[in-house]
């Protein structure tokens, strides 16, 4: 392992909120920039919606590190039982808090926020059924332990692009 690897393990190890927090931005910012570049080819880069999809991913950061130790706690579990419980409790809680802090820090009332949640909710918790159970169950059996955190955290930066793209369409009347 390099001297930025053993930097970042010493700093996890020291700072897990700070690092988890500064790590879970970065990788919701880069998930928004590629939204608008890649998905929506934007001429025109928002950088205040990645300033708030980090931020948010900052703030939320903490919440779903203590999900993780918990999850991490119940290790005697079966590894189907573990993705079933955060596939059927964490996902669906997260997804909620996600669309409605965002658009809560986009300034939107909650008549808004209701009706994109009737519009984006259903859809985005089938999306993260589809992915994240099979990522879940090959990482849990096949990736050695030191290296389940990094599979979830390159898998979610595509899915922090779907979250980023989903969130940002426009929801008709």
């Amino acid at each position: 392992m390099g001297s930025l690897g053993k930097f970042y393990r010493r700093m996890l190890c020291r700072h897990p909120i700070l690092v988890q927090s500064v790590q879970t931005g970065l990788l919701m910012g880069m998930g928004d920039a590629m939204a608008q570049k890649v998905v929506e080819k934007k001429c025109e880069f928002d950088y205040m919606r990645t300033a708030r999809f980090a931020a948010f991913g900052s703030l939320v950061a903490s919440g779903t590190g203590f999900w993780r130790d918990s999850s991490a706690a119940a290790a005697n579990l079966p590894h189907s039982k573990k993705v079933a419980v955060d596939q059927l409790l964490f996902a669906p809680t997260f997804l909620l808090i996600f669309l409605v802090g965002l658009k809560t820090m986009e300034g939107e009332d909650m008549k808004t926020i209701k009706k994109e949640l009737c519009a984006k909710y259903k859809d985005i918790v089938f999306a993260n059924w589809k992915i994240w159970p099979a990522v879940q169950v090959c990482n849990f059996n096949f990736t050695p332990l030191q290296y389940q955190v990094l599979v979830v955290q390159l898998v979610a930066l595509f899915w922090n692009t779907y979250l980023s793209w989903k969130s940002s369409q426009e929801v008709d009347d």
